[in-house]
């Protein structure tokens, strides 16, 4: 949601001499972090001379500009379907995206959807004054959760139409407490919301953001169903799975591959890939200790014809893949439902006509809670429930073709939010032909 959230507590006229310290430490602390943290250090060397950067590449532009923002590489999936549905209807714009974390930037900087990459500057009056002038947007699109005080107040300054897409507010955000008048301020700036569900559009109607509040639903349905559309094979991962049962994990924290190593041991028939969540060395060892009979990707495709026979689990070590795995899976399980900040993206396995577990921290993922009350997922406490849940699903053919059903259908169900959010743009004119 942005790390700013955290002040918010504090009286307007306090919080924002606070805000202004807090964003000049930032960049002085994401420095010294980078001394021992590699994304640390991404976000602090990709910013020098960030807005001098940006001169440069806008200098020989010569149309007109959608800039669209996200916070990481999540947010951007979410963003994408927008983004692409608006380069196809509007060819006489340049696309400008922007990213605040490394982790989107770094693996999008060459995204041939978009015309521009870059980082967002630090938020600061000067930086969002210069940017805004440097790049002259005809409308700004945020996506989620992004919220940048200096930057909103500049284009509502300018005129320039500000719409928040994909938006998803729950009553204990600090919006709609009695000290979050800070926040109220900057909902003001925007043109139009885009949330995604009904408790979000009475949320924001209930501190008086009335108008322009439109439900219009995830728009990461979309870009999954485009992705599944899309689908090519995978001819090691073919090879690998040979018509067995397959378990296909994606990213997965410690305590998910805990949860899942003990069914591998005693399960050697069933074949299991798992794509942990962070790809460095220490964690892809982990998963080779935690895992027995466990290879590699990358040492799997240099060989899979001559692999050895006893290899029944691959440890994803690219980025990228992930999507595309789900299409391989009997069953599948989504990482991070044992962590304080939930699961990750349970609708690319979903979409594939899967059926889909998880661990217990779910809540704030309302497409989540949609699946597992259509009956296309299930939620598991701990290793045993999910070795009772999985040897069910595994062993019941019908049981597992069923619920995969139910989870096909509660994606397909909710596609169209992308269309709604450039409707609106057409119909409204907020961009030109």
């Amino acid at each position: 949601m942005g790390f700013n959230l955290f002040i918010c507590s504090i009286n307007h006229p306090k919080l924002l001499f606070l805000y202004r310290i807090f964003i000049g430490i930032y960049p002085i602390a994401a420095w010294i972090l980078g001394f021992v943290n590699p994304k640390a250090k991404q976000w602090h060397t990709g910013r020098k001379e960030i807005l001098t950067q940006i001169a440069a590449a806008l200098e020989t532009n010569t149309k007109p500009i959608i800039w669209m923002h996200c916070a990481s590489l999540g947010e951007f999936e979410q963003g994408r379907p927008v983004l692409e549905g608006l380069q196809k209807q509007y060819p006489n714009y340049s696309i400008l995206l922007t990213f605040f974390s490394p982790s989107g930037y770094e693996v999008h900087k060459n995204y041939a959807g978009a015309d521009y990459v870059f980082y967002l500057p630090m938020d600061s009056a000067g930086n969002a004054s210069k940017f805004l002038k440097i790049t002259n947007p005809s409308i700004a699109i945020f996506v989620k959760y992004e919220f940048w005080h200096y930057y909103l107040l500049q284009l509502k300054k300018l005129q320039i139409p500000t719409i928040l897409i994909a938006g998803i507010f729950r009553k204990d955000q600090l919006f709609f407490k009695w000290y979050g008048s800070f926040y109220k301020k900057l909902l003001s700036c925007f043109t139009a919301f885009f949330v995604q569900d009904k408790s979000s559009q009475s949320l924001l109607h209930s501190i008086g953001i009335n108008n322009e509040v439109h439900i219009g639903g995830d728009t990461r349905f979309d870009r999954v169903i485009e992705i599944a559309e899309a689908f090519t094979p995978i001819d090691p991962i073919a090879h690998f799975c040979n018509n067995s049962l397959v378990l296909v994990a994606g990213s997965t924290w410690f305590q998910d591959d805990e949860t899942i190593a003990h069914f591998e041991k005693v399960n050697p028939n069933i074949k299991f890939i798992i794509a942990p969540h962070d790809i460095t060395n220490q964690r892809l060892q982990n998963c080779l200790s935690l895992y027995k009979n466990a290879v590699l990707f990358s040492d799997y495709v240099k060989g899979f014809n001559t692999a050895p026979q006893n290899v029944n689990t691959l440890i994803i070590d690219n980025v990228g893949m992930l999507s595309k795995l789900y299409h391989y899976a009997t069953i599948t399980f989504i990482g991070g439902g044992f962590g304080a900040d939930g699961i990750h993206n349970c609708l690319e396995a979903a979409v594939h006509y899967k059926p889909v577990l998880f661990g217990p921290v779910y809540d704030k993922y309302i497409e989540a809670s949609g699946l597992v009350d259509a009956g296309g997922a299930i939620s598991i406490e701990d290793a045993l429930d999910f070795e009772a849940v999985a040897n069910k699903l595994f062993s019941n053919e019908a049981d597992r073709i069923k619920m995969g059903q139910h989870a096909g259908d509660f994606v397909h169900a909710h596609k169209g939010a992308s269309t709604k959010i450039i409707h609106y743009i057409q119909e409204n004119r907020l961009l030109t032909s």
